[in-house]
């Protein structure tokens, strides 16, 4: 099963793209797709639309797991994070690809076994499971790494919970 993680935004918007391999866990491709700031937002919106239809496009995932939009303090940025989500998951649903969405809670309870983990906790444990050297930069990226180990790990759940082989 290959699964594209998607850590969201206007800005930068992580992505990390893995392979579940029986009870592996293989990247195959992770990065962030940037956007330059005093740009109009609907170009920026496009920009991350047409890098994300790009990601689909190479990668071809069976799933695409985006992290859930959770309540900001600052609403401007609230808003912009939730309009590329829907970029996001515009272009996923085009290509025929299930979504799925995490809380911030969902994927540290399944990357670290801890819903309250801190971020660096999260950062070293999708290091570990990944086999990586590093922890990937910027930060976005390794939370979109999180996420599709979230949705790798509980689609194995759910398909053993519906009687469903691996």
């Amino acid at each position: 099963m290959r699964v594209l993680g998607i850590d969201p935004g206007i800005a930068i918007a992580g992505f990390g793209c893995i392979d579940k391999q029986g009870h592996k866990l293989v990247p195959v491709q992770y990065g962030s797709i940037q956007t330059e700031a005093h740009t109009p937002q609907e170009t920026r919106l496009k920009q991350v639309y047409e890098a994300m239809n790009t990601l689909l496009d190479q990668y071809k995932p069976d799933a695409v797991a985006v992290e859930k939009l959770f309540f900001n303090r600052n609403v401007t940025t609230a808003f912009a994070v939730g309009q590329a989500r829907g970029v996001i998951m515009l272009a996923a649903a085009q290509h025929g690809i299930a979504i799925a969405e995490y809380t911030p809670l969902q994927v540290k309870q399944a990357v670290v076994g801890y819903g309250k983990a801190e971020k660096r906790q999260v950062q070293e444990m999708v290091k570990m499971l990944l086999k990586l050297s590093v922890i990937p930069k910027p930060d976005d990226v390794a939370d979109a790494l999180a996420i599709a180990i979230c949705h790798a790990h509980s689609a194995v759940l759910q398909n053993k919970l519906n009687g469903v082989p691996r």
